[in-house]
């Protein structure tokens, strides 16, 4: 079950920025990337989530947490915007879903005997390498 995202928009700063790479006069002229900001701790989402937002492993979240996403392979403004959108609910999508509950487990009995054996069939291998009187 995928709870209902909503970010309300006035959290996300979006601005156009030139994008990078090679396409001649206009990459030069026209501001077709965007760079979209969003602080984690300041917005509107419940603390967990937020919580597990800011524990993701996320190049794209910084040390203040605010996430820094750039879209520039679309060549409109506009569909660089809704790819970023795009990307961060994919980004606080991780941070819903809670983390799986460890289930302890024990070893099985045929496991631990291939372990022993395997141990075993070491040491003798160990002991065969004396010193020969």
């Amino acid at each position: 079950m995928n709870p209902v995202l909503s970010i309300d928009p006035c959290e996300v700063l979006i601005k156009a920025i030139r994008a990078q790479g090679p396409g001649g006069q206009n990459v030069n002229k026209v501001a077709t990337a965007v760079q979209l900001f969003f602080d984690i701790r300041a917005s509107s989402l419940p603390e967990d989530v937020k919580a597990r937002c800011l524990a993701l492993a996320d190049q794209r979240i910084t040390q203040e947490g605010v996430v820094v996403i750039k879209a520039q392979s679309q060549r409109t403004q506009e569909l660089n915007r809704l790819e970023a959108l795009r990307r961060l609910h994919d980004l606080i999508a991780q941070g819903l879903r809670p983390p799986r509950m460890r289930r302890p487990t024990r070893p099985t009995r045929g496991s631990q005997q291939r372990r022993l054996a395997g141990k075993a069939q070491r040491a003798t291998i160990k002991a065969g390498r004396g010193r020969v009187l």
